[in-house]
């Protein structure tokens, strides 16, 4: 049997469409210093040049109106029990708690004091958070994504944010991890099963028209 590309074995099976819909919320999930300070134990050369592509993105949602809401990690510093299996499994983790630099967000995409903050300790910026019910109050039904890391908690809230019913989208130049690998591997099946990747001019463009 001849092999075939992931492409062409994937056409006409999995990677339909979903678009905007009517109402959009950027979220910008865990751009903290820890991914793009060099020798940190979780720098992630592409998460240094997602946070200078958003920081356009950040500012065009901000001048349309268009919800923005951010995420970060953080822990109990003396026994991380709220961490659970994930910081046994993910040590680098313990990182995130409140006062260490690494935990802070990046200075370039800070968040602005009437935007809302997700405290989260998982991947998933819809695991154990209010962030599905507050967005569904405010008839959100697409959510569009920039941040860290495409393979950990890009996925991870991407699969959850479909499961919660919002058209997600994910923003190509936005999103970024520590090797191209994994972070191409996951923008394909994003794009294929969960959600549409697209670039940052497409998500902008939409910006301005919502």
């Amino acid at each position: 049997m001849s092999e075939q590309s992931a492409d062409a074995n994937y056409q006409g099976v999995w990677g339909n469409r979903i678009g905007f819909g009517k109402k959009a919320a950027l979220l910008m999930i865990d751009f903290m210093q820890g991914y793009t300070t060099e020798g940190a134990p979780l720098f992630a050369p592409g998460v240094v040049t997602a946070v200078a592509e958003s920081v356009e993105l950040l500012a065009t949602a901000r001048q349309h109106g268009i919800a923005v809401v951010h995420t970060h990690i953080r822990y109990h510093r003396g026994h991380f029990a709220d961490g659970g299996i994930w910081v046994k499994k993910a040590p680098v983790m313990k990182d995130m708690v409140e006062g260490n630099p690494l935990a802070a967000f990046c200075a370039e995409v800070l968040p602005q004091d009437d935007e809302v903050v997700i405290t989260k300790q998982y991947a998933s910026a819809f695991f154990g958070s209010s962030l599905a019910p507050m967005l569904h109050a405010q008839g959100i039904d697409t959510v569009v994504l920039a941040g860290c890391s495409t393979s950990g908690c890009i996925r991870a809230t991407a699969v959850d944010a479909v499961q919660h019913g919002f058209r997600t989208i994910v923003v190509r130049e936005c999103v970024g991890d520590r090797h191209p690998a994994p972070h191409e591997a996951n923008l394909f099946d994003i794009d294929s099963k969960y959600g549409d990747v697209v670039s940052k001019q497409e998500a902008m463009s939409k910006f301005r028209e919502q």
